[in-house]
Order: C-alpha cells, then structure tokens, then sequence
C-alpha cells in the first residue's frame, strides 16, 4: 500500500494505493486518525486501491468515528470497483459520505 496526503481548499485528501489488507491496515489506520491532528475535513481517495479486506473496512470505519467524535467531516471518494463492492456488500455505501470523485468531495 502507498499514500500521499495533499491539502486542497481547506480539505485533507488522503489517496491510497495498493492493497490495504491485515499487513498494511494498521498503516493506513496510522495515517486516517493522523489526519484529524490537522484541521479541515478528509476526503479519502480510493481509486487506487485494488484490494481492501475486513480490517481496511475497520480502519475506514475507525476514522469516521474519530471524524464524527472530532466534529469533522470524513467521506470517500472514487472508491474503485472492488472497494466499491466490499462497502456494498457490508452496506457501508449508506453509512459512509461516498462522492464519484474528489473533485465532487471538495466541492460539496
């Protein structure tokens, strides 16, 4: 897994690449709680991640409580197909703020 971390109009865009599974997700929780250290909403781009299995969905599902405890906002973004089906399967599309694109994230 990869990731790189841009600040654009006031949100913090986290975009992962890679798989995130049992050996990366700690990495990926790491970083998903950091973000609230700044200030701003998050906005996670998954377009990259080719994989993501149940303790990646945790570390998702970790963030948006910390954003809600936090009182900040926390969506995804351009999840890829897989991804996209994991969420759908687990019905996370409806508990999660999902946008097609960051662009649409930003600009919500």
């Amino acid at each position: 897994m990869k990731h790189e971390i841009t600040v654009t109009e006031g949100s913090n865009i986290i975009a992962f690449s890679g798989e995130i599974d049992l050996e990366s997700s700690p990495v990926a929780r790491e970083i998903l709680l950091k973000s609230f250290d700044r200030s701003g909403n998050v906005i996670v781009d998954l377009s990259g991640v080719t994989y993501i299995d149940s303790s990646g969905v945790a570390s998702l599902v970790e963030a948006l409580q910390a954003a809600k405890k936090n009182g900040s906002q926390f969506a995804l973004a351009a999840a890829s197909e897989p991804t996209r089906r994991v969420l759908e399967l687990a019905r996370l599309d409806k508990v999660f703020t999902m946008y097609e694109s960051v662009a649409e994230g930003i600009n919500a």
